[in-house]
This record gives structure tokens, sequence and C-alpha cells, in this order.
């Protein structure tokens, strides 16, 4: 009988050290001031139309400001054009009890009834993310990363793997929001398998895939809710 073919073995994970590493860090991060500014620059209309537009919703605040993770564990805030309802950090009064254990599982909840009428659009749009693009280009999140997240959701979904994690700076965009988005859970494992395969293996042609693989998503409307 003929022997089974061996299995290809994975590919190692990057070694974080060294001069191809140190080129990477500063091609990544020239980069990432070279388009943020640039995108800046070119799109400061749509800033001000969107900022408009989410005034005139409801009356509320046109910017969302975070408190997310960064590189080793640094605080850092983040802004975002709203997109949920006022009062909507008030978890109990606006979610049903399944809704709230869902968002207590994976820190999001399907068809959110948070999320204003405008907000849903650009959410679906990615329009939401643009003011993140400002973050990019201070140096606090990078075009290309793991997804920004919460200290507790941090230590709650990725244990003894959150320094791995935070080893590298977080990004606009990533695996999991390129590779599945809403189709990949934490309850699954996915989400976290996705993130971390990025941290192991980020490199020019993985970063160019994932823009690539973001803007054919955003054009499809895929995996985003």
């Amino acid at each position: 009988m003929k022997k089974n073919k061996q299995e290809k073995a994975p590919k190692p994970p990057r070694k974080k050290r060294g001069f191809r590493w140190l080129c990477y860090r500063f091609f990544k991060r020239t980069f990432d001031i070279f388009a943020s500014g640039l995108f800046i620059i070119l799109f400061s209309w749509l800033y001000l139309i969107l900022a408009v537009v989410v005034k005139c919703s409801d009356g509320g605040n046109v910017f969302y400001r975070h408190e997310r993770v960064g590189k080793n564990g640094k605080t850092i805030y983040l802004p975002k054009f709203r997109s949920m309802k006022k009062d909507a950090d008030k978890l109990e009064e606006m979610l049903t009890p399944e809704q709230l254990e869902q968002y207590r599982r994976e820190y999001k909840i399907d068809h959110d009834p948070r999320v204003t009428k405008v907000g849903a659009f650009l959410r679906k749009t990615s329009l939401d993310e643009l003011p993140n693009v400002w973050a990019i280009f201070t140096g606090r999140i990078s075009v290309v990363g793991p997804r920004p997240l919460m200290r507790e959701e941090i230590e709650e979904k990725y244990g003894a793997d959150k320094e791995k994690l935070l080893s590298v700076r977080p990004g606009m965009i990533g695996m999991w929001a390129a590779y599945g988005r809403s189709n990949c859970t934490y309850e699954s494992g996915e989400r976290q398998k996705r993130e971390l395969y990025y941290v192991d293996h980020c490199s020019v042609g993985l970063d160019i895939k994932i823009v690539f693989k973001t803007i054919g998503g955003v054009l499809k409307r895929d995996g985003a809710k």
C-alpha cells in the first residue's frame, strides 16, 4: 500500500526581530502616515457631510469616543461617527435578556436595536470608522492589525494569548474584519484564531491581501451587521 502523502507543515510564525522585521515596521509606519494623511486631505468634504447627517439624525453628538487597548497594553481612545442612539451604554435598559446575553458572549449583537437608521448605513458601509484615520496618522493604530478591543474583552477572550495579541499595534482593518467579521465568532474560536494568525505572520504581503480583501468585502457588503 502506498503511504499517504505527508501534509504540508504550517508556515512558522514570523520572528519579530532582526533587520527584516525593522524594515517591515518602518515601511508599515511610513505607509500609515502617508495613506492616512492623503485620505484626510482628499476626503475632508466627506467627513463634513457625514458629520452633518449624523447631527441632523437625532441631534446627538457627532462622534463617539471609545476606550480601547493599544500596543503593549496602553489605553487608547478612538473616535467613530456615532451610530447608536443616545444612552446606548445603558445595556440593561435598551436590550432584551437574550440580546444582553449575546452581547456578553460576543461583545456585539445581531440587529442591534440601539443602532439608528443612519448608523445602520454607516456600519454597513464601514463609514462610521472614518474618524479612525486620524488615529492612524497619530500612531495609536495602524491601517492593518488586530481589532482594537476593550480591556475586559481581551482578558476574557484571549487569556494567556493576550500579550501576543498586544505585541503589535491594533488596526482599522484586519484578519477578522476581512475574513468573516460577523460570520466568525468568539464562541467558535475563529475570531481569536484569525487575529492571532495575523500577529504570528504579519508581513507586507499579508497586509496587502487584507487591504484588498476588505475593499472587496465592503463593496459586497459581506459580513457586516
